[in-house]
């Protein structure tokens, strides 16, 4: 039963939900709401569900932090997929309502960014609370509890409402990125447009301690697409790291990376390697290319037995 489930933050009507659908697999699956990102994940650990869909970025609002910390703490799990979705949002209402009645406008914390200047301009009245999900200010706007709220617009029929206004974004372009968690397995195999995350634990607090680590990436010919800092929760001043880079676990230039940050890190948690949803490849410099660390592992054996290598290849 739990390997035809897959879990995702509710309720029904998120974004996360109409990214999910987006899937093939999702079509052959049960799609369970759940009330949080933490419990979304949790069922997949219990072996309650074979994977969870959960946002884990915004390109307004940046990381989302349930997720983040989440993958950070409690048993490993690792990303199998990412989903990129437009946002645009609509502002939903009980039937008859007009836009110079809603006082009150409920949304997801992440959402309030991406809409401030909209509302700014036709409701500058209005009171902002928050909800915990978009989905759910939809569900609390049919209980009565708020005159509107800012969802996808997919989800007015789900609660009996109606769009007052659609497709409302401050930022063109605004997208959010989920990704598809299970229990920890062997990486798929690379495409060639792949993306690998990671989590990283200083050993100490030292000048020059993040850039040492960054260093890793840079002398390794790897791009670095996302670094955000979290606290660990062990005092003020003590993060982690969470990371994405381009490239596949499997990549010379990336397994070399990942070695080297081992080395110099007190902990280090691999979250995957996968496809990157975009489709992207990486430019790959010279002297990265897994010929040329394969090359230079071949010379430095050479050296090693004593077969007399030209110092100059």
């Amino acid at each position: 039963m739990a390997a035809s489930r897959y879990t995702y933050l509710g309720p029904e009507g998120t974004f996360t939900e109409a990214a999910l659908r987006t899937l093939p697999e999702a079509a052959t699956r049960e799609l369970v709401p759940m009330v949080s990102v933490p419990a979304a994940l949790d069922a997949v650990r219990a072996g309650e569900a074979a994977g969870a869909l959960v946002p884990i970025e915004n390109s307004v609002e940046g990381g989302v932090s349930a997720t983040v910390d989440e993958l950070a703490s409690g048993r490993p799990l690792m990303i199998y997929r990412e989903v990129l979705l437009p946002i645009a949002f609509a502002l939903l209402v009980r039937p008859g309502t007009s836009l110079d009645s809603v006082k009150t406008v409920t949304g997801h914390p992440v959402a309030q960014p991406q809409v401030r200047g909209w509302l700014s301009r036709h409701l500058p009245d209005a009171q902002w609370e928050s909800a915990a999900s978009n989905a759910d200010g939809a569900r609390l706007v049919q209980e009565g509890r708020f005159d509107a709220a800012f969802a996808g617009e997919f989800a007015a029929a789900t609660y009996g409402l109606e769009p007052l206004v659609t497709d409302i974004h401050d930022a063109e372009n605004a997208a959010t990125r989920f990704v598809l968690v299970g229990r920890p397995a062997r990486p798929a195999a690379p495409t060639g447009a792949d993306k690998t995350s990671v989590v990283l634990w200083l050993r100490e607090d030292h000048p020059g301690a993040l850039l040492e680590l960054l260093q890793e990436y840079a002398t390794c010919g790897v791009n670095m697409m996302r670094i955000e800092s979290r606290p660990t929760g062990q005092g003020i001043g003590r993060y982690c790291f969470s990371v994405d880079c381009e490239g596949h676990i499997a990549d010379r230039r990336v397994g070399e990376a990942l070695m080297g940050l081992k080395r110099l890190c007190s902990g280090v948690r691999f979250l995957g390697s996968y496809p990157r949803a975009d489709e992207v490849r990486p430019t790959v410099r010279a002297g990265t290319t897994d010929e040329d660390f394969l090359g230079a592992a071949d010379w430095l054996t050479r050296c090693l037995d004593g077969r007399g290598d030209d110092l100059r290849s």
